[in-house]
């Protein structure tokens, strides 16, 4: 992982100092993300809050920074994938312009209560796509949003009742497959 001693000193140089919060970035790669933020977070104070910069591109993300005691993120990947078409469900990740959706009169994902997903289907986001309508990006960012801050939600909910590691087990494998899903478990 990137620059130990670098992050230590700066962890502690910051807190020493009575700030709201604390922002963790330059984490490249999610593999990283367990060591370095055990190394700053045995500097920085307990009782304030932690944002990490710029993860969230895979709901797995989500719940390893939470893991790892991150309270908030920020991240372009929701918006930036909806422009290209690619859609968070909670049964997966889709292309919504794949052919298979043309005539998918159902909504993008039916456990999801979003503006998108309740007054839009499957088959029109595709023709807006397919038809390089700007509605399409607006509306396939909005669903992608909401399903980050739902998902957030969630997992905060399950850590209020116990039950996060249950949770984390369950969206991920009905999001990656249980195969995929056993990496990031």
């Amino acid at each position: 992982a990137r620059e130990q001693d670098f992050r230590l000193e700066s962890a502690k140089f910051l807190g020493e100092r009575d700030f709201d919060g604390y922002g963790i970035g330059g984490i490249f790669q999610p593999e990283e993300i367990p060591e370095v933020l055990t190394w700053v977070n045995s500097t920085l104070p307990e009782n304030k809050p932690r944002h990490l910069l710029g993860m969230g591109a895979q709901p797995a993300d989500l719940f390893l920074g939470v893991e790892y005691g991150i309270d908030t993120f920020d991240c372009v990947a929701p918006t930036r994938q909806a422009r290209n078409a690619a859609i968070f469900t909670y049964s997966g990740r889709i292309n919504i312009k794949n052919a298979q959706y043309k005539t998918d009169f159902t909504p993008i994902d039916t456990e999801c209560d979003c503006y998108t997903c309740r007054n839009f289907t499957k088959a029109y986001i595709n023709h807006l796509f397919r038809a390089d309508e700007i509605l399409a990006s607006t509306l396939a960012s909005i669903h992608n949003e909401y399903f980050v801050i739902n998902t957030v939600d969630r997992i905060r909910e399950s850590l209020e009742n116990g039950t996060f590691y249950e949770y984390k087990k369950y969206f991920l494998e009905k999001y990656y497959g249980t195969e995929k899903a056993a990496k990031y478990l």
